[in-house]
């Protein structure tokens, strides 16, 4: 839970670090700029740092449990980023997410039982 939590977290970062940022549109003629804003911003540094630190803890979990078990509860993610999109960002969360959510939930709970 500690990977998709912190991949969670890193996907929060960088969505707050791309409003620091703001939009953009990649061009050779501003891949060094934008590179150069994105490499010190404090989120976006923290998020690709959240990354490395899941990569490490996914590894030490596929090295414990079957991969088939595992990689559906990274699907956990996904509803944490939603709502984490919905309070920090005031995102929408439709019905139809809703539901969605719910289905996610639901497929990971399913598949995390004993066969």
């Amino acid at each position: 839970m500690t990977g998709v939590l912190l991949n969670a977290l890193a996907q929060v970062l960088l969505k707050a670090g791309t409003m620091h940022v703001g939009y953009f549109e990649f061009k050779w003629s501003a891949v060094f700029p934008l590179g150069l804003k994105m490499a010190t911003t404090p989120a976006i540094i923290t998020a690709f740092a959240c990354y490395g630190v899941s990569a490490l803890v996914w590894t030490a979990v596929l090295s414990r449990v079957a991969v088939s078990v595992a990689y559906p509860m990274v699907s956990i993610g996904y509803v944490i980023v939603a709502m984490a999109g919905w309070y920090i960002f005031d995102e929408t969360l439709s019905t139809l997410r809703v539901a969605g959510i719910c289905v996610i939930v639901l497929g990971v709970y399913m598949v995390s039982q004993p066969t």
